[in-house]
């Protein structure tokens, strides 16, 4: 990434509340703390958001009705629109979602996003489709630089802009993925990492590799360059693209330990109601 030399003056104050934030590792240095705060302020208006919110749609007992997993309500909210509301916090604000059966529920309650400051737009999933590659492969017109890849039927509390910026200083990355950790590595997809660097990757192991305990939260920042690992065969992300990212040294993982939960379960649901009425 090219970069300009130049020479400003700062605010004592203003210099003395950067210096505090420079630690020699996540900020190195002042010039490197004032450029993150800068793009952090004024650089997320280029990335764009893709919401993978498909899938066959689930009889929730709460609803007393089948709905897609990203529109069940928690503390009186749909997830999805606690996932949209944070983004807008983040000025991450270019939204796409795409959409499968039972679409048109989650269509009539946000419709283009603009009672929320957003812009979404709406991509409706070939039903021959299955998995999440997909999906992701369909979205290819719209994505035509870094963009945002979330699950609709994860509630988390992360810093998207952190995660943007981490990735971006990582030179060869392809896919930033965040990582949260958990016991129960066998639910979720393993990372193994060397500093920064997914070096392996497993899809819900039986019989693990490695003994990371760091699992896939499925967030991730992604470059268009993605789109040359999805094939007309591929299915998965996790199983098909994921593990060779990771071989060709391309997969990045973003330790995360923050509220992280995976609605795709009606014990993960009722978990993740615990957990919102905590905050």
């Amino acid at each position: 990434m090219n970069r300009e030399r130049l020479t400003i003056t700062l605010r004592s104050d203003l210099l003395k509340a950067l210096d505090a934030e420079v630690d020699g590792d996540r900020l190195r240095n002042r010039s490197h703390a004032i450029e993150y705060f800068l793009s952090r302020s004024l650089g997320h208006k280029t990335v764009k958001v893709l919401i993978l919110a498909g899938g066959k749609p689930v009889y929730f007992e709460s609803e007393k009705k089948a709905l897609p997993k990203a529109m069940v309500k928690i503390a009186g909210k749909p997830l999805l629109e606690q996932t949209l509301q944070r983004l807008k916090s983040a000025k991450l604000t270019d939204v796409y979602i795409s959409v499968g059966e039972g679409g048109n529920i989650i269509e009539d309650y946000f419709g283009d996003g603009s009672k929320m400051g957003l812009n979404i737009t709406y991509i409706i999933q070939d039903k021959k489709n299955q998995g999440n590659s997909q999906p992701v492969s369909q979205a290819r017109q719209f994505l035509d630089g870094p963009f945002l890849l979330l699950y609709g039927d994860v509630l988390s509390d992360i810093d998207y802009g952190d995660l943007v910026e981490f990735h971006r200083s990582q030179k060869s990355a392809t896919c930033t993925m965040a990582l949260t950790s958990t016991e129960a590595v066998n639910l979720w997809g393993l990372a193994r990492l060397q500093g920064n660097r997914v070096v392996e990757f497993e899809e819900k192991p039986q019989n693990p590799k490695t003994f990371s305990r760091l699992v896939n939260a499925g967030l991730y920042m992604v470059e268009p360059e993605i789109f040359k690992f999805i094939d007309a065969k591929s299915s998965k992300l996790e199983s098909d693209v994921f593990p060779r990212l990771a071989q060709e040294g391309k997969l990045f993982g973003y330790p995360y330990e923050g509220l992280w939960l995976d609605i795709s379960s009606s014990a993960a649901y009722k978990q993740a109601v615990k957990e919102i009425s905590r905050n």
